[in-house]
C-alpha cells in the first residue's frame, strides 16, 4: 500500500453524520473483482443523478469545480459505520483520498482505512467545523497539511495535534500491512522460537521424520 508521511491537500466538507459504507460504495457499484475501477463508483448514489447512471449531480460537492482532485474529507460523525466491507476504503483511495477527518468512524472501516494507506483523524466536531468553514471561503487555495511525522494538522495559521495508535502509525508511514511487518521481523521470531523450544520442548511436535522402505 502506499506510505503516508505527510499530505497537502484540497479537502471536502461532508459534514453529515452516519455516512455508511452503502453511501461511500452502493452495493450495485461492487461488480469488479478487483480494486480497479471502484474510484469511478464511489458515492455513486449521491454524486450521480441516476441509479447506475454516470450523469453528475450538480448539487454534489465532489462535482463542483472548487473540489476536483481533493484528497482529504471532513466528515461528520461515526463516519463509515455499517456493513464492514473492505470496498469502501478501496473506493476512496482510488479516487485518491489520502485522508479523512471525522470526530469519530466506524471501527472496521477505521482499521481498513490504515490497511489501506489512508490515514483517519479523529478531531472534536467544532474543529472540524471551524476548518471547513475556513475551507469553503476558497477549497483550491485554503488546503490542510498532514505530517504524521509527527502528528500535526496544520490549517490557516493553526497546528494541531492528532493522536493515532503506534501500531497503525508503523503501517501507514511504512506503507506496509500487519503481515508485511511482521515478516520484518522474521530475525526476532526465529530467535524467539530457537529459545521457546529449550525451555518447552514438550510443546512443539517432533519433526516429521521421512519414512524409508527397506528392500529385501
Amino acid at each position: 500500500m502506499q506510505a503516508f508521511t505527510q499530505h497537502c491537500g484540497i479537502a471536502v466538507p461532508m459534514l453529515r453524520p452516519n455516512i455508511d459504507t452503502d453511501a461511500i460504495i452502493p452495493s450495485r457499484e461492487m461488480k469488479l473483482v478487483s480494486k480497479k475501477g471502484l474510484g469511478e463508483g464511489l458515492f455513486a448514489g449521491w454524486r450521480y443523478t441516476l441509479p447506475g447512471g454516470r450523469e453528475p449531480n450538480a448539487d454534489f460537492l465532489l462535482n463542483h469545480a472548487a473540489y476536483q482532485g481533493c484528497t482529504i474529507i471532513l466528515a461528520g460523525s461515526n463516519f463509515g459505520c455499517g456493513s464492514s466491507r473492505e470496498h469502501a476504503a478501496w473506493a476512496l483511495a482510488e479516487y485518491g483520498i489520502r485522508a479523512i477527518i471525522a470526530p469519530s468512524f466506524g471501527s472496521i472501516f477505521f482499521n481498513n482505512c490504515i490497511a489501506n494507506g489512508l490515514l483517519p483523524i479523529v478531531l472534536a466536531e467544532e474543529t472540524i467545523s471551524a476548518i471547513a468553514q475556513w475551507v469553503e471561503q476558497a477549497p483550491r487555495r485554503n488546503q490542510i497539511e498532514i505530517k504524521l511525522s509527527d502528528n500535526t494538522l496544520s490549517w490557516a495559521d493553526q497546528r494541531l495535534e492528532f493522536a493515532l495508535a503506534a501500531d497503525a502509525r508503523e503501517m501507514l508511514l511504512s506503507g506496509l500491512d500487519r503481515i508485511d511487518i511482521t515478516l520484518t521481523r522474521t530475525a526476532a521470531i526465529d530467535q524467539f522460537e530457537h529459545a521457546d523450544r529449550q525451555r518447552r520442548p514438550w510443546a512443539y511436535l517432533p519433526q516429521h521424520q521421512p519414512q524409508t522402505t527397506e528392500i529385501a
